[in-house]
């Protein structure tokens, strides 16, 4: 079963800008005020698009892509004006805590350290247990609620430690284990499902307001879960593991632009087989529930999909990996028999092959095009505008490149492919080429383009949000609302509506 036909996909462009970069006055980017308003540039802006990256809980290294569960929102975006305006918080409670003195900029420490504190007293001011409307998400989310919860409550329990790292008694779930900790974790457990309760509660809202003014969400998830997980943690008979629940086998790329070991990733392989045995349940669940959060769903790393690179845990590079088949089409059809009306792109981006061209086309999924690699290699490069055909999503770069201007405005980049881009785009410096890769992007036949908000902005790599293959200083880049300006909203409706977008 293959994903309807191209023209699900208007003509039409959007704007990348993660959750924890919208402004707030408490310290990273919330569901609350500023995201309303961000819904109402992007109408001004005449975009059709608001794509976020994954908006999961968090841990160590603050990486959207390595999250506690597949399936949890972030406690961190539960907007705390929204609270007081509830009842449950106190102005004066919130206000007591150092939130971070740079306002571009999340200081996930100072986060870490007073949110979970400020969101307890919420929950004991909350009367939520009685009502229909916890009883019905309880019962919607029967399938990863309770294990999120019991795991979440666990790792407070242990002082943050991951669970490869918990008495084996629990760390291998043994029944009486279970039971007692359980038991003495109840109220704990409580906590972390009335955050759940909260956030897809702020969620649910603030994506019918998109909705309702023509706004669709493209959501992004991770292709792995992270090791140090609920899913990996509950469901380690999915995943390659040995008896003693330690990975066998590990997840990550080759050697390539990013790095010359290669990206070691540390997510745990799945155990296809024993997947393909259940008829990818777990991977249905997954997709049945973005499909009800997101309008569109972008899948990081697609190609794992066909080919997983795959390599053997303790290693300290990605060296030593090799390629292994991965499930193709097997898994696809599973998941299209769940998403309803949501659709799906493939992030094919790294080392394709004919196999993941072959698929995307039998499944009609829309790969991506980075216009910042375009221009090395010549006028056939798969890149370049004029070689990128209707049925992709077009981007100037990614949150794992370079901005556009730290791109080609670098002293460092290479002499000759900055002219040969500064020819190609009808430049008359190299500063102009940023302003003309947005332009190209809306000119192309891509039926959807999509750029960073700091892009349009024109900022430096001071912006920047991720580092591939690095930690500290990732994922910190915050807008404030100056800068969402009616100016730029109606230069960029200009673009859409001089190439029909």
């Amino acid at each position: 079963m293959a994903q309807k036909e191209s023209c699900s996909f208007p003509r039409a462009s959007g704007i990348l800008l993660s959750i924890t970069s919208l402004p707030s006055p408490y310290g990273i980017g919330t569901l609350g005020k500023a995201a309303y308003e961000f819904v109402d540039f992007l109408k001004k802006a005449h975009q059709r698009y608001w794509q976020v990256l994954p908006i999961g809980p968090t841990s160590y290294g603050d990486s959207p892509y390595q999250a506690f569960s597949a399936f949890a929102g972030n406690p961190y975006f539960i907007d705390l004006d929204t609270l007081i305006e509830e009842g449950l918080l106190h102005s004066d409670e919130v206000n007591a805590h150092d939130w971070g003195w740079d306002s571009s900029k999340v200081d996930y420490a100072k986060i870490y350290e007073s949110r979970f504190v400020v969101l307890r007293k919420a929950f004991e001011r909350s009367g939520h247990k009685g009502t229909p409307e916890y009883k019905a998400f309880c019962e919607e989310h029967t399938f990863w609620l309770d294990d999120y919860a019991f795991f979440m409550a666990l790792k407070f329990h242990f002082g943050g430690q991951g669970w490869v790292d918990w008495e084996d008694d629990i760390r291998l779930r043994r029944p009486k284990a279970v039971r007692e900790y359980r038991a003495m974790l109840a109220n704990d457990m409580d906590f972390w499902k009335f955050l759940q309760f909260k956030f897809f509660e702020q969620w649910d809202r603030l994506k019918a307001y998109a909705n309702a003014n023509g706004i669709k969400i493209i959501g992004d998830i991770p292709i792995y879960v992270a090791m140090d997980s609920a899913d990996t943690w509950v469901h380690g008979d999915m995943f390659q593991l040995d008896e003693q629940r330690r990975p066998i086998k590990v997840a990550g790329v080759p050697p390539d632009n990013f790095s010359a070991d290669g990206q070691l990733w540390g997510n745990p392989l799945y155990d296809w087989d024993a997947m393909e045995k259940t008829g990818f349940s777990w991977w249905k669940q997954r997709m049945g529930a973005s499909a009800k959060i997101y309008d569109v769903i972008r899948i990081d790393h697609f190609i794992g999909v066909v080919k997983y690179y795959s390599i053997p845990a303790g290693a300290t590079t990605a060296i030593e990996g090799k390629w292994m088949p991965g499930p193709g089409a097997k898994l696809t059809t599973a998941i299209n028999s769940v998403l309803g009306d949501s659709l799906v792109i493939a992030e094919d981006l790294g080392v394709s092959n004919e196999k993941v061209e072959a698929l995307l086309k039998k499944m009609n999924y829309p790969g991506m095009k980075v216009l910042q690699f375009g221009f090395d290699g010549g006028s056939d490069n798969v890149f370049l505008p004029h070689n990128i055909t209707e049925n992709y999503v077009v981007y100037g770069g990614t949150h794992d490149n370079e901005t556009l201007v730290g791109y080609f405005c670098d002293d460092n980049k290479d002499i000759e492919d900055l002219r040969y881009a500064v020819e190609y785009l009808h430049c008359e410096t190299i500063n102009d080429i940023p302003e003309a890769i947005i332009r190209v992007g809306f000119m192309s036949c891509a039926h959807t383009v999509i750029y960073q908000l700091q892009d349009y902005l024109g900022l430096d790599n001071s912006a920047r949000m991720n580092f591939p293959s690095t930690l500290g200083g990732n994922w910190e880049w915050r807008a404030n609302k100056t800068q969402m300006s009616d100016k730029l909203a109606e230069r960029i409706a200009r673009l859409v509506e001089i190439y029909g977008r």
